[in-house]
């Protein structure tokens, strides 16, 4: 059986360090919105246009669930997630926009 994950959660960054955690359908779209400054009020105050993780669920409750869980955690244990797929907290959507 094949499953399509259609939901993610995800970390953006600033470049002074500043980190928004977030939901969605659409990680393409959404790390473009967040880019232009389209993507939330924080992300636009603070710059965060830097996609620093990202991870895909099956359903869109575990996704809201893992998101709210993320959101309660320190700033370190958030960082050691991003270290731990992205070490060098490289731009993961820096190729995607032609």
């Amino acid at each position: 059986m094949t499953y399509n994950y259609e939901f993610f959660v995800y970390i953006m960054a600033s470049e002074s360090g500043t980190l928004y955690t977030g939901m969605t359908n659409n990680i393409e779209g959404r790390a473009y919105e967040h880019k232009i400054g389209e993507g939330s009020q924080f992300t636009k105050k603070y710059e965060c246009k830097k996609l620093v993780y990202y991870e895909e669920h099956q359903y869109v409750l575990s996704a809201i669930d893992r998101e709210k869980q993320i959101k309660k955690w320190r700033r370190d244990k958030k960082q050691d997630l991003i270290r731990s797929i992205n070490p060098t907290w490289k731009d993961l959507a820096e190729d995607w926009y032609g």
